[in-house]
């Protein structure tokens, strides 16, 4: 193979992998958007669509499983989040990590809140449907 074909071919599919990562984090972003909606709407059981059965998630409480995470957000609403300084990483075609910084606002077990929190969450898509396999929250200072 030729120099300039070598270098055409690279161009061709550095230009499909960088192409190719905008579309991704798209998706993934709406997802996680559209599982945060799930919590404002009360829509528990679309919530539970999100989350991976073997899904791990961690908080300052530590690790919990997707049966767990249901128990402790039965009563949990969000009034309103906006997610910022989303950044990504791809890990194949079909899954990516994001990383956000959220402000919210809801009730917890009857209680008002506010807060502002560091999320990272790893999704992937998974016989044809997209779902979150990882997530962590840290209290932001």
């Amino acid at each position: 193979m030729s120099g300039r074909c070598l270098l055409v071919l690279l161009a061709v599919t550095f230009g499909r992998a960088q192409g190719s990562k905008e579309p991704l984090r798209d998706k993934i972003v709406a997802r996680e958007r559209a599982e945060l909606d799930s919590l404002k709407t009360g829509d528990m059981t679309a919530f539970a669509s999100f989350l991976a059965d073997d899904a791990v998630f961690v908080d300052d409480s530590g690790p919990a499983d997707k049966a767990e995470v249901l128990r402790h957000t039965a009563d949990f609403r969000l009034y309103e989040y906006t997610m910022s300084d989303i950044r990504f990483v791809p890990l194949s075609a079909e899954s990516g990590l994001i990383v956000y910084s959220i402000a919210e606002s809801g009730t917890s077990h009857g209680k008002e809140f506010t807060a502002k929190v560091h999320v990272s969450a790893l999704w992937t898509k998974r016989g044809g449907k997209w779902v979150c396999v990882f997530g962590q929250e840290t209290a932001a200072r």
